[in-house]
């Protein structure tokens, strides 16, 4: 069993950065892949990015590519999505999932308005 929670949303500026934490709780065996995704006003839920428990490889959407960065720290057991150049369609909720399983946070809300 794995918990997650989500944190860091918040309302910004457009061209701002914001920083979102998954607090992972339970055991993450090294063959997991954590996944951010985002769901928009009206929109279906889309994944952002992934990160390979293991060897910290990631993966990103071409929507979010070069603005967005998964990392981890050490040997944190937190999974950050790092967002710079934010813009108003990147406003959403933010879950983090551990691909392939029913474990999914709670959702932190991001909104770039000015």
């Amino acid at each position: 069993q794995v918990q997650l929670v989500e944190s860091g949303g918040g309302l910004v500026q457009p061209g701002e950065s914001l920083r979102l934490s998954c607090a992972v709780s339970g055991q993450m065996f090294s063959a997991y892949v954590m996944e951010w995704y985002r769901q928009g006003p009206g929109k279906q839920r889309e994944l952002v990015g992934s990160i390979d428990w293991s060897d910290g490889r990631t993966n990103y959407a071409d929507s979010v590519k070069g603005r967005f960065t998964i990392f981890r720290e050490g040997g944190e057991n937190t999974v950050y999505l790092q967002m710079n150049t934010l813009k108003p369609e990147d406003s959403a909720v933010y879950y983090c999932h551990v691909k392939s399983s029913a474990w999914w946070g709670q959702g932190t809300q991001v909104t770039v308005s000015a």
